[in-house]
């Protein structure tokens, strides 16, 4: 769990990611309307009745968990003088998942679903809200950008070193005036020895533990992987030019497999490409 940060009208505010749903820090965007009592300002938003009624909405939605009679006694109390209520009590009472409430000086503070947050926000200020939004498509659209990167990386290292290894099984290991088809098993019988020599599974039992899933192994590898991968590719192309035999090229490979992704899984530019 990861803690991005966008600036909104000169206040900075905690975005992070959990189970594929992004959140917002409510106690940041407070801080635009009083910046030394921010959880004063949250607690207010949430004594309302409209504000009780949005949060019940949009659990009963999501969350098939949420305790119903619980949050009907939210709604009765709500905008009464004597009426408070706080984001803790309200998650531990509710079972309400589209608040966090987090402790901790650093990071800490009340967190709410971007749909929640957008609502706070536009109760907090109308032109902060457009601007929140602004920031936070900004963010998502960098992310997006960098898995596209990610992923064109990764494609770009299955095939770098893909011309080295196919031309020293042409010269060294295809027989004259074959068919194309037996030059393909013979193809696919080679890329099986660094599949096995770094997943530990050839291309066809990978498939068969995972047949929903489309594309092959190679598709569905880390950076790390796959950078150990375009390694092997030009160790296996040596060893075939030295005439090794295959057990004795699976056995290297995988010796060296091991060797190298212990080294990058420690690399820092390796963990840039991630």
């Amino acid at each position: 769990m990861t803690n991005k940060k966008i600036v909104v009208q000169g206040t900075q505010v905690i975005v992070f990611k959990q189970r594929a749903n992004d959140f917002i820090s409510l106690t940041d965007i407070a801080r635009f309307k009083n910046a030394e009592s921010p959880a004063d300002i949250v607690k207010n938003w949430m004594r309302t009745r409209d504000t009780i009624e949005f949060l019940g909405l949009w659990e009963k939605v999501n969350n098939t968990n949420f305790k119903l009679v619980e949050f009907d006694g939210f709604k009765n109390e709500a905008g009464s003088n004597s009426f408070v209520l706080s984001p803790l009590k309200w998650i531990e009472k509710t079972g309400a998942v589209g608040i966090i409430s987090k402790s901790g000086r650093y990071g800490g503070g009340t967190f709410a679903h971007k749909d929640i947050a957008f609502e706070f926000a536009s109760w907090i200020s109308p032109e902060f809200k457009l601007y929140l939004i602004k920031e936070f498509q900004r963010l998502k659209e960098e992310e997006n950008e960098r898995l596209t990167l990610g992923w064109d990386t990764k494609r770009l290292l299955t095939k770098i070193n893909y011309r080295i290894h196919t031309d020293a099984i042409k010269a060294h290991i295809i027989p004259a005036r074959i068919s194309k088809r037996q030059v393909n098993i013979i193809f696919a019988n080679e890329a099986d020895v660094l599949n096995v020599a770094l997943f530990g599974m050839t291309a066809k039992e990978w498939r068969d533990k995972n047949p929903k899933l489309e594309g092959n192994i190679r598709d569905y590898s880390d950076v790390t992987q796959l950078v150990c991968l375009a390694n092997l590719e030009t160790l296996n192309a040596e060893f075939i030019r030295q005439k090794l035999s295959q057990s004795d090229r699976l056995i290297k490979l995988n010796e060296i497999a091991i060797i190298q992704m212990r080294s990058l899984a420690e690399n820092n530019s390796v963990k840039k490409l991630k």
